[in-house]
């Protein structure tokens, strides 16, 4: 018996580049991260980071995966942003990599409160 394709994610609208650019900009602040910072690390120019956050240019996939690389960020955490189908894989790489982080001690903690909470 032949497994079933999965059906392919259906986009309500099309991904829009105006609102990507802010995406960009508040993940390069939450990192505190420069222009300068950003487009040293991915081999561009500053102002090439600027007219991405200003939607003047978008980003190239291969952009788009240094730049999620260099913020410790998924590509799908970054679509899941703009597009509502992806928000709740978004959400779990999110907090997949925010464990990452954690050193044992803060796991422990947080194991503990998510238990304590989830009994309410």
């Amino acid at each position: 018996m032949k497994k079933k394709k999965p059906e392919p994610v259906r986009v309500e609208a099309p991904i829009s580049k105006e609102d990507f650019g802010p995406i960009v900009k508040r993940i390069r602040l939450e990192h505190n991260l420069t222009q300068s910072q950003v487009a040293e690390a991915l081999n561009v120019t500053p102002g090439y980071i600027s007219n991405v956050e200003n939607n003047r240019t978008a980003m190239s996939l291969r952009m788009l995966m240094y730049y999620a690389r260099l913020t410790d960020t998924s590509l799908d955490s970054l679509a899941g942003v703009l597009v509502p189908e992806y928000q709740e894989t978004a959400l779990d790489q999110d907090l997949i990599a925010e464990i990452r982080r954690m050193d044992v001690a803060e796991k422990e903690k947080l194991l503990k409160t998510l238990k304590i909470w989830r009994k309410k």
